[in-house]
């Protein structure tokens, strides 16, 4: 049997894809509670992604978010992180800039050891697709546009896509700088 490269490639990437998933799932958590969810988009649903963040960048008037679906157009699949809106219950942490985690709930916050939870879970997933030189660029613009369309569960509040791409050249790097 003949497998061509474009085939291989691509069952290449899927299988880090998958791998990514992984290690964000084992990367160290604080407090020892998993916080984490992970979901992989490709076809159609990586489509819409895109399109979502067209609309966004319009909406805020952010050039880079339609710079950064191209580069979800020009990917194989897309890699997602995020950390769930939740309280660890700790007592004196106040690290949020709330007095207790039950305020920072409430008000709808952010846990500092969530969000570093998740920043450590990119890492680990990000340093797999590397492993496997699979090019990627971690993305809070693709991030937002997933938790617009509903695609994590409704607790999660704050995550990252990481589009995958396997070209002769990188199509996330000598990008145009747009603010």
């Amino acid at each position: 049997m003949i497998y061509r490269s474009e085939e291989v490639e691509k069952n290449a990437v899927y299988d880090a894809a998958s791998q990514m998933a992984v290690a964000a799932r084992t990367a160290p958590k604080g407090c020892g509670i998993d916080d984490i969810e992970t979901l992989v988009l490709d076809g159609e649903a990586k489509d819409a992604l895109a399109e979502e963040m067209r609309l966004i960048g319009k909406e805020v008037g952010s050039e880079f978010f339609a710079r950064d679906a191209d580069n979800v157009d020009a990917s194989i699949c897309v890699v997602f992180i995020g950390a769930r809106h939740a309280s660890k219950g700790l007592s004196d942490c106040a690290s949020c800039g709330f007095e207790t985690c039950a305020d920072m709930y409430k008000a709808g916050g952010r846990c500092t050891i969530n969000v570093v939870d998740l920043g450590i879970a990119v890492g680990s997933a990000v340093a797999i697709a590397a492993d496997n030189r699979i090019d990627n660029r971690i993305m809070h613009t693709a991030g937002k546009a997933a938790l617009r369309q509903g695609l994590f569960s409704e607790d999660v509040n704050v995550c990252y896509g990481i589009p995958l791409s396997v070209t002769g050249k990188s199509p996330y790097f000598d990008r145009d700088l747009v603010r």
